[in-house]
C-alpha cells in the first residue's frame, strides 16, 4: 500500500446512527482512510465488498439476514485469489464469550458504543497489518491472496465457537412432517442436510424431507465428527463421501454414496480435503 494511496474501507452496520458515528470516529482516528460505502445488511456487505474491494472491513456481528461472521465467510469464499483479502474488524455489543473468541483468534473487534481510545488501537493494528501484508507480498511475489488463509482459519474457528454444543448428546432422530403425520428419521440414515429458504432439506439415500429448524440451530445438535460442514448451507455425513473432485479453477465438489448429485465445497471448508 503506497503512502500516496489512502487505505479504503467498507462499513456494514444495520443501525444508521451507529454507522454514522463509526464513520465520524474513523475520520478523527484515521483521517486518510476513505470509506467507500456503508451498507445495512450482510448480503449487501458481501456484494459491495466484492465490487469495491476495500482494504478494511468493519462488519457488525448482528445484521438482518447474514450476520457479520457469516457475511465475512461468504466473502472469503468468493474473494479473488489474486487480491489481498481485507483486514477484518468486527463490531459487537458486549458479549464476554464473543470477545474471548475474537481475542483467541487475533481478530480485532470494537465494542458498541465505539470508544475513541479503543478505535485508535484498532486503527494502529490494522495499519500495521496492511503494511506487513504489502511488504510480504513484495518479498514473496506471491500470486495468492495475502491474509486469506489466515482469515479463513479465523472465521472457521469463530463460526465453530458460535455453534459449540452445550454439552447435550448428539441428535439421534429427526422429526419431519410428511402430510398430516410425523416421520421419525434416524440421523444415521441422513446423507446430507441442505438449507433451502426457511427449511432444511434432509436427504437420505431414498427420501427427501423438509424440516423448519434453521441450520445454525441444527448444527450444534449434530456430532461434528460424523457430520462435516462443507458449505454455508450444506452438512454431509463424512462416511457417506465417495469422492472429492477439483475442477480447472481449483473449486472442489464431492459425490456421496447413494446420491446422484455433486455438492459444492466452499473455500472456507476446503481444508478438510487439503491432502488432495
Amino acid at each position: 500500500m503506497s503512502s500516496r494511496q489512502p487505505a479504503t474501507a467498507l462499513i456494514a452496520e444495520d443501525e444508521p446512527l451507529l454507522a454514522e458515528a463509526l464513520q465520524a470516529e474513523l475520520a478523527q482516528a484515521w483521517p486518510a482512510l476513505r470509506v467507500l460505502a456503508t451498507v445495512g445488511d450482510g448480503a449487501s456487505a458481501v456484494a459491495q465488498a466484492l465490487a469495491l474491494q476495500p482494504e478494511v472491513l468493519f462488519f457488525d456481528i448482528r445484521m438482518p439476514g447474514l450476520g457479520g461472521l457469516e457475511a465475512a465467510a461468504e466473502l472469503a469464499d468468493a474473494w479473488p485469489a489474486d487480491k489481498a483479502f481485507p483486514a477484518l474488524v468486527f463490531v459487537t455489543a458486549y458479549d464476554q464469550y464473543a470477545v474471548q473468541a475474537f481475542e483467541a483468534q487475533a481478530v480485532d473487534y470494537l465494542l458498541k458504543p465505539v470508544q475513541p481510545a479503543r478505535l485508535e488501537k484498532t486503527v494502529a493494528k490494522v495499519q500495521l497489518a496492511l503494511a506487513g501484508r504489502a511488504q510480504a507480498a513484495i518479498s514473496s511475489g506471491a500470486d495468492i491472496s495475502p491474509g486469506l488463509d489466515q482469515a479463513l482459519g479465523q472465521l472457521r474457528q469463530l463460526l465453530a465457537a458460535g455453534q459449540a454444543p452445550a454439552g447435550a448428546a448428539p441428535l439421534k432422530v429427526i422429526q419431519a412432517s410428511v402430510g398430516s403425520s410425523i416421520r421419525m428419521v434416524p440421523v444415521a440414515e441422513v446423507l446430507y442436510f441442505e438449507a433451502a429458504d426457511k427449511y432444511i432439506r434432509v436427504l437420505t439415500a431414498s427420501h427427501e424431507y423438509l424440516i423448519r429448524t434453521p441450520l445454525k440451530e441444527l448444527l450444534p445438535q449434530l456430532d461434528a465428527q460424523v457430520f462435516w460442514q462443507i458449505h454455508r448451507g450444506t452438512v454431509v455425513q463424512a462416511e457417506a463421501i465417495d469422492s472429492v473432485h477439483r475442477d480447472e479453477s481449483g473449486k472442489l465438489s464431492l459425490s456421496l454414496r447413494g446420491r446422484p448429485e455433486k455438492l459444492a465445497v466452499s473455500r472456507l471448508y476446503a481444508q478438510q480435503f487439503r491432502a488432495m
